[in-house]
């Protein structure tokens, strides 16, 4: 039976992957807005993802105030895609 990978298989990261993984980059406050999670979650899973190399983290100031910027990794590209393969084989087999 094909494994999935856990840290791409909850919820919230997977749709901050799936958010990121089209786009260059993507702020903070975007990624509230598409994912509708609170500022301390989207934090947490944000720094998980990070922590694996999936994301790039770039954090600055704007206007005084503090503005992080996410980009996913070729890792986290690299995943991601495996994470889908692996996704539709095990469809595949219950269907």
């Amino acid at each position: 039976m094909t494994k999935l990978n856990q840290i791409l298989h909850q919820e919230l990261r997977l749709a901050i992957m799936s958010y990121l993984v089209n786009i260059e980059w993507a702020d903070f406050k975007k990624l509230i807005e598409i994912t509708k999670a609170s500022k301390g979650n989207l934090s947490v899973q944000i720094s998980k993802l990070q922590k694996e190399g999936y994301l790039e983290v770039k954090k600055s100031f704007k206007s005084n105030y503090p503005h992080t910027e996410c980009k996913v990794t070729e890792l986290g590209k690299k995943e991601f895609e495996a994470y889908l393969k692996s996704l539709k084989q095990m469809l595949n087999i219950w269907l």
